[in-house]
């Protein structure tokens, strides 16, 4: 079109004039724009929630990686500066363009890998011989959970991230990139994990790798811990301060209370599968910091201070009760625990529910039949749906009814699950058995000492419970007839007995047994054999998968069901010991490990009482001699009606 009419101008100049031109080119122009409206700007990025549940949008494969270093409120390490922490976070990358979301935390001691560490002695030689030094077979693993060889392992960043959650790993104190001391639960550890939640809520500093300052503007400030073991510890340590910000922990098989953890009723105890393992060893053994002597002191300070000597109640293990300081939590607590974990004993969980329960802090819980294991695998798609559910709910006030279902969820023998509004059961009565010459009975029979010789350092209680029936010099064992009826046994079972010790060991062992050949659930879980389910997003080197598992099973004659332990100088108090004199009789009474068991019909509920547990206790010279007064001695057992 310009070319054409362009082509001989001057002629049309000089035909048309001047006034006529101008006509010509005010037709030609095109006419005025309208003014349109400019483009509407993207909506702001933003959770996408149905039927109450946020929902999967965001990618895990796009998140975006921040490393930071928190600064807490403890000098543990006494180095005359405070403490650092170090989080590695994993958060959706939207929270670049404007998201807020809330934070998952997984605070270890474990991320920073571990050390060999000897254990202490105990086998107890009343000559005072001094102890062997060396790396036994059972120095070779710490207890909880194993330190992962790849950052961000687990599930939260695979199925929680992608529903628009950032989830950190935080290396405890004295451990991985942080500073400060290891303490196995001291107040410097709970302020440690503490720190990362005031960071996320603006209140602490916090530096990058290259030292510049680092703040969460993309946090809500709202905040859940959780984990197994210590990494279940950390997160009921943290909710006893108090601390705003936190909205939800899910402690799973986690301690409430050092000192249940390695005494009992004023006697050493160990933990499943770790004896002579102490506080202090906990702490050598994942003192991972770079700084390899600056804490020496401070761990030199622990075997001091834990009371080794006497098994009795301190300040030491004060500082490291969360339970008298249940009335500052305000999260929302999921417990999780396994009525077979011998190493984080049932006790644990027991002791905190009865804490929530008084002081009216939102709870729920899971008691699975398995040991020291993560639900997760066990019943996947469950464990999931109501993680989710707790979590939106706390973190991010979604009414989804996270709190109209009864809160506990009890595993039966027969593996399926059962709900009820409390625990124990609202229907549980106490039923006491005597121990009597010929059994366990509900009326006392004749007061008659028996007596026995112990041999338990040498032999495990498992070979002193089994053949009841049969005369053993080395246990006292009492059993019931074939039960009428099955006979549910949830709560505390308690033991009052009469007795005596004559001899070094001031140990007496309880020990709750179901008698009757059966098929039995123990500590442990085995692959199913079933494909791995996909429960979240992927990324390299990790599929968002895992493998089913069940639970691992034994058949036997007889099962310990529980067990409790008391020292015979403690009878008063834990936090001091009396005198003993040898051969006189005393009153004692102490709990068993609180319990979830049905003794089934045709079976026989038997209490055997030995002295030292091989596999718990101190281990004196055998030959101790305990004498029980029967009749007046008795377990009371906590049953459902």
């Amino acid at each position: 079109m310009a070319r054409s009419s362009a082509s001989h101008p001057a002629r049309a100049v000089r035909r048309l004039g001047v006034p006529a031109l101008a006509l010509c080119l005010l037709g030609s122009l095109p006419a005025p724009a309208v003014a349109r409206p400019a483009p509407a700007p993207a909506p702001a990025p933003a959770l996408s929630v149905t039927d109450g549940s946020t929902q999967p949008v965001f990618s895990r494969a796009d998140a975006v990686f921040q490393l930071v270093d928190v600064e807490t409120e403890a000098d543990s390490d006494e180095d005359g500066r405070r403490d650092t922490v170090r989080m590695r976070i994993l958060r959706p990358k939207e929270t670049g363009d404007g998201l807020k979301v809330a934070t998952i935390i997984e605070a270890s001691p474990y991320w920073g890998g571990g050390n060999d560490v000897p254990f202490h002695p105990v086998d107890i030689d009343e000559d005072g011989l001094p102890p062997q030094h060396g790396v036994g077979p059972e120095t070779a693993r710490l207890p909880g959970l194993v330190s992962p060889s790849a950052p961000f392992s687990g599930y939260n960043d695979n199925y929680f991230l992608p529903r628009g959650y950032a989830v950190a790993q935080l290396d405890s104190v004295g451990t991985g990139g942080s500073t400060g001391c290891p303490s196995s639960g001291g107040r410097g550890e709970t302020l440690g994990a503490k720190a990362a939640v005031d960071w996320l809520n603006g209140r602490a500093r916090g530096w990058d790798p290259d030292g510049r300052p680092a703040r969460a503007s993309w946090s809500t400030g709202d905040t859940a811990m959780m984990g197994v073991s210590y990494n279940g510890t950390l997160p009921t340590a943290v909710a006893s301060t108090g601390v705003e910000g936190l909205k939800a922990i899910v402690p799973i098989s986690g301690i409430s209370s050092w000192y249940d953890y390695y005494r009992a009723n004023g006697g050493v105890v160990a933990p499943g599968g770790y004896q002579g393992e102490d506080a202090d060893i906990l702490a050598k053994g994942v003192y991972s910091r770079a700084d390899r002597e600056i804490c020496g002191p401070v761990l030199d300070r622990l075997t001091a201070e834990q009371g080794r000597g006497t098994g009795d109640w301190s300040r030491f293990w004060a500082e490291r009760d969360y339970l008298k300081d249940a009335h500052r939590i305000t999260a929302g607590v999921f417990a999780v625990h396994g009525g077979n974990d011998w190493n984080v004993k049932t006790q644990h969980f027991g002791q905190l529910w009865e804490a929530l329960k008084e002081h009216d802090v939102p709870r729920r819980m899971w008691l699975h039949q398995a040991g020291h294991n993560n639900p997760m695998p066990l019943r996947m798609e469950e464990w999931l749906r109501q993680l989710h559910q707790w979590l939106d709910h706390h973190l991010y006030g979604l009414e989804n009814g996270a709190l109209d279902a009864p809160p506990v969820e009890v595993e039966q023998a027969d593996f399926s699950w059962r709900r009820q509004s409390d625990w124990p059961a609202r229907s549980t009565r106490e039923l006491a058995l005597r121990l009597n010459p010929d059994g366990l009975g509900v009326r006392p029979g004749r007061a008659v000492r028996q007596s026995m010789t112990d041999a338990g350092r040498t032999v495990r209680a498992e070979a002193l419970v089994a053949d009841p029936a049969s005369a053993h010099p080395n246990r006292l064992a009492y059993t019931t007839g074939p039960l009428t009826e099955d006979l549910r046994v949830n709560g505390v079972p308690r033991v009052s007995v009469r007795a005596s010790l004559d001899g070094s060991s001031p140990y007496v062992t309880a020990l709750l047994v179901d008698y009757g050949r059966d098929t039995r659930a123990v500590a442990g879980t085995v692959p199913d054999g079933s494909p791995p389910v996909c429960y979240g997003q992927g990324v390299p080197g990790d599929t968002g998968c895992a493998q089913r598992t069940l639970h691992r099973t034994e058949t036997a004659d007889f099962k310990i069901v529980s067990r409790g332990w008391a020292d015979l100088r403690n009878r008063h108090s834990i936090d001091r010991q009396s005198p003993v004199t040898e051969g006189r009789e005393y009153r004692l009474r102490f709990g068993m490990q609180p319990q979830e068991y049905v003794f089934k019909k045709g079976h026989r509920l038997g209490v055997v009482l030995i002295s030292t547990d091989h596999d718990f206790t101190l281990r004196h010279p055998a030959g101790t001699r305990l004498t029980v007064r029967t009749g007046v001695s008795a377990v009371t057992l906590p049953v459902v009606r």
